[in-house]
């Protein structure tokens, strides 16, 4: 057993390893959010199943606090209200679950993250789509194809891997980086990324 449980985690560490090459794209998703931020815009986050937690996650972080105890910082999850997301479901089909909400809350200058570890989301390219109509600068989180939200989100970072749970473990690592490098800059930095 001990050997299965040191595997699993030599998996997620080799996974991680070779994320060096998502420093870049990391890198202009921050200096996105910080400048969102700092024109008094706001994130939109969401995704399915577990990348909706994930969404979740990041949001009550920026809302609350990563590490410091500062002002909140106005992110909305879109798959927390279950409400919305099962009457949009009902109404209109799970794929514009999101794009419904995009429509409604999104304003220009706004970012969207969409997480997919396939990338091949409906719901997700939808809302993506809806958003860069809307003239909203849009982020995917994918696995290493990228699917479908390559083509369509302005910044799209594939982490290299196609097995589900490390590309997850992976996009909370992501999430965590620009939750931590965004709340020092914008609190303690000299206000510029």
């Amino acid at each position: 057993m001990k050997d299965k449980i040191q595997a699993i985690f030599n998996e997620s560490i080799e996974v991680k390893k070779r994320c060096g090459v998502l420093t870049e794209k990391i890198e202009e998703v921050i200096k996105l959010i910080f400048d969102a931020y700092q024109n008094n815009k706001k994130i939109l986050i969401f995704g399915n199943g577990g990348s909706a937690s994930d969404a979740q996650h990041f949001a009550a972080e920026l809302v609350g606090r990563y590490k410091l105890n500062r002002k909140g910082l106005p992110c909305i999850a879109l798959a927390s209200n279950s409400s919305i997301t099962t009457s949009l479901s009902n109404d209109f089909g799970y794929e514009q679950v999101f794009e419904k909400q995009i429509e409604a809350l999104a304003n220009k200058g706004d970012i969207l993250i969409g997480i997919s570890t396939s990338g091949n989301s409906a719901n997700i390219i939808n809302a993506i789509e809806k958003g860069r109509n809307l003239g909203v600068k849009t982020i995917a989180l994918t696995g290493a194809t990228g699917g479908k939200l390559k083509d369509v989100a302005d910044i799209t970072i594939k982490v290299p891997s196609t097995d589900t749970p490390r590309i997850q473990e992976v996009h909370i690592t992501i999430l965590h980086i620009i939750a931590e490098i965004v709340e020092k800059e914008l609190f303690l930095g000299g206000g510029e990324v």
